[in-house]
């Protein structure tokens, strides 16, 4: 990593290289495609927060922050959440620290927007990203929202 690690805003220059990016493989069954996610983001404006992780002038991956929203349908009004909607390291650069330094920027946006915590979903398997959360902070809420786990962490 270096010092121009960075969040950028998708642009019409970097859009097709953001839905070029590729995982390895099997981890489409943990993440969507980035081009799936700049959809949702399209059709939800007012919630979802796209940005590219660049290392220097090269795109390293994608992630996109929820704000404000009922995670779950029995969330009272008063129980909006904020957090990681979608998380993605192309192949070739996972294991270099990019995806803590995303979840890092994104604890910093939220603080920014006065939240107190963040909160991530994820598939419960083996092969999942797990152990990735809970060592960047996470905890299990014992939610589950559809078939996957909800974690969160204080800010």
């Amino acid at each position: 990593m270096t010092a121009s690690l960075r969040l950028e805003k998708l642009t019409p220059e970097n859009v097709r290289a953001a839905c070029d990016m590729r995982l390895r493989p099997g981890q489409e069954r943990f993440v969507a495609p980035v081009a799936q996610s700049l959809a949702e983001a399209y059709v939800h404006p007012d919630i979802a927060w796209p940005r590219l992780i660049v290392d220097g002038d090269e795109l390293v991956g994608f992630l996109m922050l929820f704000l404000d929203v009922r995670l779950l349908p029995t969330d009272p009004e008063d129980h909006l959440r904020s957090g990681l909607w979608r998380l993605a390291i192309a192949a070739d650069r996972q294991g270099r620290g990019y995806g803590g330094f995303a979840v890092r920027a994104a604890c910093e946006e939220l603080r920014g927007r006065g939240q107190k915590r963040i909160t991530v979903t994820w598939k419960p398997d083996d092969d999942g990203p797990e152990p990735f959360y809970l060592k960047l902070g996470f905890r299990r809420t014992g939610e589950m929202s559809d078939d996957e786990v909800v974690g969160e962490m204080d800010l």
